[in-house]
């Protein structure tokens, strides 16, 4: 019996550990993946090194799990006084501070080593990579713009692709970073919208608070930009009609995002939030199949 209340114990302190790194929650994955599959294509020509394909998928969750941990360190002492994260676990008091940076740290190891299979310029853009993820849990204390880290942080991916596929980070690969980073504004900005009045009231910042009345407007701007920044992202490697397509249906989903926010609700905020991960999949699947169909119109100068 007390054995298996020592396994009962063991498996309780796991499954704390599952919803710390927000395995319950993919959504996470899923943003963070799709503008680093958008760079493995476009670097690659479509046709990804399996070794790159795989490490960087691997790469994608362990980084995204490990942002999590800090994320809930840096913000153990904010969590406990809004609704929506009261129950996390750091929060709640079910993991100590000092487990998830343990966690932190064991996962952006494992991440590391993943790197380690790669080429050497890959592997120097990793440490920028953990270095942004490390800082952007903190930056919501002392800037409104903790958006544009998160976006740094996660559009890292997209040049370290590059290098791993090409060796090098050419003009269109920053380009595309440029993009992630704007994009990630968007949704983040959404989803900082959820908390804004919680947020006010305890000292975090963020953009939804910067922006104020203006948001709306002000992320129509930035989702404009992202269209255009992914069309020329496109035009300057030669992509067709599959990619436009996707492109288009990426707008409308931007456009149905708007509709979502347009009252300010928050559970819509949260909807529009969600609605992302299915934007960055529209963009994926029209760059592939344009790829897979249309691989004569590839800029070979490029």
């Amino acid at each position: 019996m007390g054995s298996k209340r020592h396994v009962m114990t063991w498996q309780t302190r796991f499954y704390q550990y599952a919803l710390l790194v927000r395995l319950h929650r993919p959504v996470g994955i899923f943003l963070l993946l799709w503008p680093t599959l958008w760079a493995l294509w476009f670097a690659a020509q479509g046709v990804p090194h399996w070794l790159n394909l795989a490490v960087f998928a691997g790469g994608v969750v362990l980084m995204r799990s490990a942002g999590c941990a800090i994320n809930d360190y840096a913000d153990r002492d904010f969590d406990p006084q809004v609704t929506r994260t009261q129950e996390r676990p750091v929060a709640a008091g079910k993991v100590r501070p000092r487990e998830a940076i343990a966690i932190f740290v064991i996962l952006s190891l494992c991440a590391f080593g993943l790197v380690w299979l790669l080429n050497l310029p890959t592997i120097k853009l990793s440490v920028g990579g953990a270095l942004l993820a490390a800082l952007y849990p903190f930056t919501k204390r002392y800037t409104y713009l903790p958006q544009i880290f998160l976006g740094a942080a996660f559009g890292w991916a997209v040049p370290m692709a590059y290098a791993a596929e090409t060796g090098s980070v050419p003009p269109t690969a920053w380009l595309l970073f440029v993009v992630t980073v704007l994009w990630a504004t968007v949704y983040d900005t959404q989803y900082a919208m959820v908390d804004r009045r919680e947020d006010l009231r305890i000292g975090v910042k963020s953009t939804a608070i910067l922006f104020g009345d203006l948001d709306r407007m002000i992320i129509g701007i930035l989702q404009l930009m992202v269209i255009l920044g992914l069309y020329a992202v496109g035009m300057q490697t030669g992509r067709g009609v599959f990619y436009v397509t996707g492109l288009a249906v990426a707008t409308g989903l931007g456009l149905y995002q708007q509709y979502l926010i347009k009252d300010r609700n928050e559970a819509r905020c949260f909807q529009a939030f969600i609605n992302n991960a299915w934007f960055g999949a529209a963009v994926f699947v029209g760059l592939a199949a344009d790829y897979l169909w249309l691989p004569a119109t590839v800029v070979t100068s490029h």
